[in-house]
């Protein structure tokens, strides 16, 4: 179980619920009860839970009207995956699986194809161009990864052995480049939050951890959190 008592997790999710609903309270009793508290359980931490419940009200409101309320249960598999996500970024594995660290390069990856995802990839980072909220130099950046990205869309579903390793390493190297400038765009007091953000996430596992795997988990959920300040996407495809 991760630091937060579970029925004060509970409640801060029926709370986040509420707010994503316009106001209208759904509440987390019964079966809804045992998958938030499944969540607490696996040591989801809530910051990632509400990013799964985000996700899910993101495809909601692309169906057009919204007709009724959301229930959590809906939400379970968004938050799943983030998590999912996160423990792969992190290296860490769930709470109820024991507090541990592993590699994430060796995680089963059940996401989408590498075309796919660079796909994906190109969209978002034309996106946050448009936005045009990080500075003429970032914009520079981001129009010459996205350009890359883009001629590597059409050849690779095609790449095998050293070549799809070296379009990897490449990918790899572009997104530590994105969030290393990202970072350079915040002032301090905004990466001090970030930090301590970073380390309440990890709190429930930190006893299971070395501290250079501690020192690396932070620093992967710093970036994270830099990503989604600022509206990029991962890059790194592993």
């Amino acid at each position: 179980m991760g630091t937060q008592p579970v029925d004060e997790y509970c409640r801060d999710i029926e709370t986040y619920l509420c707010q994503k609903n316009d106001g209208h309270l759904i509440r987390v009793v019964g079966p809804s009860f045992e998958v938030v508290s499944g969540w607490a359980e696996q040591g989801v931490p809530i910051k990632i839970a509400f990013a799964g419940i985000d996700r899910y009200f993101e495809r909601y409101y692309r169906k057009g009207p919204r007709r009724r309320p959301v229930k959590i249960d809906f939400c379970d598999a968004d938050v799943l995956d983030v998590f999912d996500e996160w423990k792969r970024a992190t290296g860490v594995v769930s709470l109820a699986a024991q507090s541990t660290i592993h590699d994430p390069q060796s995680a089963i990856r059940n996401g989408p194809s590498l075309p796919a995802h660079l796909e994906r990839v190109v969209l978002r980072l034309s996106q946050a161009r448009a936005g045009g909220s990080l500075g003429d130099a970032f914009d520079g950046l981001i129009d010459r990864a996205a350009a890359e990205l883009d001629a590597a869309r059409a050849k690779a579903g095609g790449l095998r052995g050293d070549a799809r390793q070296a379009l990897l390493d490449r990918l790899t190297a572009l997104d530590a480049e994105l969030v290393q400038q990202a970072r350079a765009t915040l002032d301090e007091a905004t990466r001090a939050s970030l930090s301590r953000d970073a380390e309440s996430e990890l709190a429930g596992f930190r006893a299971g951890m070395t501290a250079d795997a501690f020192a690396r988990a932070r620093q992967a959920a710093i970036d994270r959190l830099v990503r989604e300040r600022v509206k990029l996407p991962t890059i790194a495809f592993s």
